[in-house]
């Protein structure tokens, strides 16, 4: 076992993966006895499904299923449309996969995925038997069937060995990270305060986890939207000068000890900590006692990226349009192969951070499926004697997933390998096909991570780097609307809220991401001080009095600070020189970090 060690073979893994391996088989034998027409597919929905907790496991096979049922009714009526012309079925194709791909990056955990996922559905069921569109509502059905057949036995299994959710981490995580925060504004001139960068990166860590927490249930939900309350309002107090230290100190202690209620009730009893309390006041680690003053529902606005939900759109339309309209042209036979992979790669791999570097992984594995598809059906399907022992023989090409998935060096194979396999091999008896046409829907399929990448090299090119530019961008465009709109106070907690989990998506962006990541980390913080400026002015600007005409002359240097920052930094450092004491200190703060905007252009 040690020499199995030492090629980095992971006991762990390797059962986990098992597990999943044997449910396939079973959801496989389930689609065969059932009479369903691709059994195999009930083995792809088990590995798709498959998560780490209950909670997610059952909110995934849910959208699993919905998305399909969606899908495969967009795929009939493309194949229905595909009999009047069959420019229309590419067409349509394209502008489903592209409507799903844009709708699916606005979305955010496993909402996203139903929804791209009925668009490659849609792929699946009017590229696949395309010599026979007379069959495609069996077709349909039959992919429906699969699908529920695969959730059913996927979740039947995963239920009993997945984890349930552990709220008791989260909570612990977040008074631990909360307790820093307030020890930091108490005595930020302490060696043993975190520095603000260090806080502001567990904070956006701390968001990441939330939504998957909160997969699977309507109570796990409701906790996540008030631990992010929590996690925005704490945000807000990071880069405030010391305030209370007693007071904010006896917070911490409270929070170190597991007492969420004596941390609110020791903090400041002013609007600078008005919010957090609230939010602290209404969030789920508050366990121990009845909330005595019922607070209003938070203001959680959620960062949307419609800058790039608007290219992915665009890139999966056009490629589907480019190689669909090769396809139709040359009458390729294996061209629904590329097609649907396409489908699947331009449109789902969109909605992760960087597919720029997954996607030759990708390709791998793949070419690791197919191979293993191609050993299955010419060199062992052909000793079968009938249809149960096809399903027999290709049980071990399954299992074998598991021990692809135990080692280190192949375990980003390992979820192509078996969907890939899976998705040739159609246990049919008596055996049909050519070994030539199998070679070729397998160069096909291979092609289409391929065939991604390029596409996502040069049509809007998606890396880290061009996502956190894109996300700055929208970022300062926030500030400056935020600077030039009068009814800012009116509107404060939308802003703040959309800003601050903007900065915490930014700053968890920036993490993955060197030397752009350091930039973009200091960024954060400057566009998180800008902010904070803009709404002091439009506080003073609404009080009146001899500097609201400096307040108002910040603001609106503010709102063309990224063509004139250096009117912009005076314009603070005036406003400053006029208030003094803590509002000097913040705007001084502000014009300082005016330097820090990156030069990143998306």
């Amino acid at each position: 076992m040690n020499a199995l060690a030492d090629l980095g073979f992971d006991r762990d893994r390797f059962n986990a993966n098992a597990q999943l391996a044997v449910a396939a088989c079973l959801a496989v034998l389930a689609g065969w006895l059932l009479g369903l027409e691709h059994p195999q597919w009930s083995g792809m929905t088990v590995w798709a499904v498959a998560q780490p907790t209950r909670g997610q496991l059952l909110e995934k096979g849910f959208f699993r299923f919905a998305g399909t049922i969606s899908g495969t009714i967009a795929g009939v009526v493309l194949v229905l449309g595909s009999m009047v012309h069959p420019g229309l079925l590419v067409a349509g194709l394209a502008l489903w996969v592209g409507a799903c791909t844009l709708i699916g990056n606005l979305q955010r955990g496993l909402v996203s995925y139903g929804t791209v996922l009925a668009g490659y559905s849609a792929a699946m069921v009017a590229l696949l038997d395309t010599p026979h569109p007379e069959k495609v509502f069996e077709l349909g059905l039959d992919r429906m069937a699969t699908v529920l057949t695969g959730v059913v036995v996927g979740m039947a299994v995963g239920y009993v060995f997945a984890a349930p959710a552990r709220s008791d981490l989260l909570h612990s995580r977040l008074r631990a990270v909360l307790a820093d925060l307030c020890e930091r504004i108490a005595r930020p001139d302490l060696d043993t305060s975190k520095p603000a960068r260090q806080i502001l990166a567990e904070l956006a860590a701390l968001e990441e986890q939330l939504d998957p927490h909160g997969a699977g249930s309507l109570r796990s939900r409701r906790e996540v939207r008030a631990t992010r309350a929590v996690l925005i309002a704490a945000l807000a107090l990071l880069l405030r000068p010391q305030h209370s230290p007693a007071a904010i100190q006896a917070a911490a202690a409270a929070l170190r000890a597991g007492d969420v209620l004596a941390a609110a009730r020791a903090l400041p009893q002013d609007d600078t900590f008005a919010a957090l309390r609230a939010a602290l006041l209404d969030w789920p680690g508050l366990t121990t006692v009845q909330r005595v003053d019922p607070s209003p529902a938070a203001t959680v606005v959620l960062h949307r990226d419609w800058i790039g939900a608007r290219e992915a759109a665009i890139r999966a339309t056009g490629a589907m349009v480019l190689f669909g309209g090769i396809w139709l042209l040359t009458g390729w036979s294996s061209g629904p192969y590329l097609l649907l992979g396409l489908s699947i790669m331009i449109s789902l791999f969109s909605t992760f951070e960087n597919p720029v570097a997954l996607l030759p992984k990708v390709f791998l594995g793949q070419l690791c499926g197919v191979v293993g598809a191609l050993i299955c059906r010419w060199l062992v399907w052909p000793h079968a004697g009938s249809e149960a022992e096809l399903i027999v023989m290709m049980m071990p090409f399954i299992l074998f997933g598991a021990v692809v998935a135990a080692f280190s060096r192949t375990t980003v194979f390992a979820f192509d390998y078996n969907m890939v396999m899976l998705l040739m091999l159609q246990p049919h008896w008596p055996l049909g096909g050519s070994f030539s046409g199998a070679v070729m829907a397998s160069l096909a399929i291979v092609a289409a991570p391929l065939t991604a990448l390029m596409a996502y090299r040069t049509t809007y090119p998606l890396t880290l780097k061009r996502r956190l530019a894109t996300l700055v961008a929208m970022m300062l465009n926030d500030l400056t609307v935020l600077a030039a709109d009068p009814q800012a106070l009116a509107r404060r907690a939308v802003w703040r809220a959309r800003l601050y989990h903007r900065t915490l998506r930014l700053v968890r962006l920036a993490d993955r991401s060197a030397p752009a990541g350091i930039e973009a980390m200091s960024a954060s913080l400057a566009l998180l001080t800008l902010g904070h400026a803009a709404m002091r002015a439009h506080e003073i600007v609404a009080q009146g009095g001899p500097q609201a005409r400096a307040a108002q002359a910040a603001l609106s240097r503010l709102s063309h600070v990224t063509q004139t920052p250096d009117r912009a930094r005076s314009a603070l450092i005036r406003l400053g020189q006029r208030r003094g004491g803590a509002d000097a200190a913040l705007f001084d703060d502000a014009a300082a970090r005016i330097d820090a905007l990156p030069q990143l252009t998306p």
